[in-house]
This record gives C-alpha cells, sequence and structure tokens, in this order.
C-alpha cells in the first residue's frame, strides 16, 4: 500500500471529497491493510515547508517505526527512496491513494504500472481539488491501465472469506458507518 501526500496543506484544497470523507477512509484504507499484513509506503513533499506534515488521523494511525519518505519530486516515483522501498516489499500489486488524485495518485501509479507492478488506484481515500481534475485523473489512469477501486471494496477483496479469523478485524478498521447499523439490527434482532 503507497499513500501519497496525505498532508494538512493540500487537503485544504480539496473538493472532490468531503474532508471528513476522505480523512476517514484513507485512515481506514491503512488500518485495515495493516490488519492484513500489508505493507505501507508512505510519503509526503516539502512536508518542512509548502505542504505540511501528515494529516494527524492518518499519522496517529501508521505504526510508530515507520519512516515516511519526504521528497521534493512531483511522481513520488522519480525519488529512488520511494521505489527502493516499494521493491523492498516483495509485492507486484499496489494500492496507492494521494492528494491530489491527478498528480500524487496517478503519476506514480501510471509509473510503477509502466515497470511491471500492478496498480489499484484507492479512489476515494484519495481527492483533488476540483471535478474536473478528478475526472481526467480517473481517465488517464483507467486509460493507461490502472484499476480504481474504493478504500473498502480492496480490503474486503484481499480479505476474501469473512470466516476468516481477520474479517472483525478488518471490517472494524474499515469503520463502515452502515456495516455497523446491520451488526446493530442483528444484535437487536437476535435479543428478541
Amino acid at each position: 500500500m503507497v499513500l501519497v501526500d496525505h498532508q494538512v496543506g493540500l487537503y485544504s484544497g480539496v473538493r472532490d471529497i468531503s474532508v471528513g470523507d476522505l480523512k476517514h477512509n484513507v485512515v481506514a484504507l491503512a488500518k485495515a491493510g495493516q490488519v492484513l499484513g500489508l505493507p505501507l509506503v508512505v510519503t509526503t513533499t516539502a512536508a518542512d515547508s509548502m505542504w505540511g506534515p501528515l494529516i494527524p488521523e492518518l499519522a496517529a494511525a501508521l505504526p510508530a517505526d515507520l519512516t515516511v519518505i519526504d521528497r521534493s519530486t512531483v511522481n513520488a516515483w522519480d525519488d529512488e527512496r520511494v521505489v527502493e522501498a516499494i521493491r523492498a516489499t516483495g509485492r507486484k500489486n499496489l494500492i496507492i491513494a494521494g492528494v491530489s488524485t491527478e498528480v500524487c495518485l496517478a503519476l506514480p501509479a501510471m509509473a510503477a504500472l509502466a515497470e511491471g507492478f500492478k496498480t489499484y488506484a484507492a479512489i476515494d481515500a484519495s481527492g483533488t481539488f476540483w471535478q474536473a481534475k478528478r475526472e481526467a485523473g480517473l481517465l488517464r489512469m483507467t486509460q493507461a491501465g490502472v484499476i480504481p477501486v474504493d478504500y473498502s471494496n480492496v480490503m474486503v477483496e484481499i480479505l476474501a472469506d469473512n470466516a476468516d479469523p481477520l474479517a472483525v478485524d478488518v471490517y472494524a478498521a474499515l469503520d463502515m458507518p452502515f456495516a455497523v447499523l446491520v451488526g446493530q439490527i442483528a444484535d437487536a434482532y437476535t435479543k428478541r
């Protein structure tokens, strides 16, 4: 899982998804990925100046020993440390989320795809500054072969079996409001 530039300064301009939903979705993606044992690569751009630190909610959800790679390149794939960290995972399938969608998500997703990785773009854990930018980024990625997904369906697909002992923890990490409601309804029904 690659989380690109979920930074305070960038979030201030996001307009294609509510900031609250975006925060919820990327944090849930990161938490569920950790439950499933997915390696994490997390980046920022100019964190000490232009775009600021990671959003605090995401920073709190990450492992304490995780090194966030701060870079200057527009495309995260153009930073050798990012590519080395991704290659070091030994994985060939990448789930990528980023702010902004058409740059921080699309550019590394397409570059990784060109180098033989299968890339999945977590669309609702990404955001940008207006709808036209979102649409252009999505079109460009899908035309290149990047697979769009949402934060919860990609984690549930990896889980694969609701009988898996990790299922309860994965769903808890995903924090899907409708799933909580369904559980409450089931509890009320069984208590009758």
